[in-house]
């Protein structure tokens, strides 16, 4: 929601570019969070996360795919566990690997959480004007390739 007095831009220089997006995605990400409702710090809510789209993994998967030491990811899965959002099972070919999955309540929770951060940028989206929505949606496309 631009400021109507203030003047469009049309040519940034990379450095400028680089800086006001990564200030803006740190804002919406951010945001996005304190939207979540789930009650979860920012590595449980990414750690569950990873588990629904990727479980069930070993803690060492789970570890790299987060890109943490496995000390720290072992202490993430045992807070999931003990509110019950993710359930540890022995490797059946390895009986001293375990492996975690997501619960019917972690994913019940993250689906909520999903639906709830969803629900807000959608207001906010709805709030901006067709050209700005056309512009955003244009944007997607980039936005993907950076990330990729």
């Amino acid at each position: 929601m631009r400021n109507p007095s203030s003047p469009v831009r049309t040519s940034l220089a990379a450095p400028e570019i680089a800086a006001r997006l990564r200030l803006s995605a740190t804002r919406l990400a951010r945001r996005l969070r304190q939207e979540s409702g789930a009650g979860l710090s920012p590595s449980q809510q990414s750690a569950l996360a990873v588990i629904f789209n990727h479980g069930p993994l070993t803690l060492g998967a789970l570890a790299d795919h987060e890109r943490v030491a496995p000390p720290s990811i072992t202490k993430v899965v045992s807070k999931l566990e003990s509110d019950g959002f993710v359930i540890r099972t022995p490797d059946p070919a390895d009986r001293r690997v375990c492996r975690v999955a997501i619960s019917p309540e972690g994913a019940a929770l993250l689906e909520e959480s999903r639906r709830r951060k969803t629900a807000w940028l959608t207001a906010r989206i709805t709030d901006l004007d067709p050209e700005q929505q056309r512009r955003l949606a244009d944007a997607l496309d980039v936005l993907d390739e950076l990330t990729s």
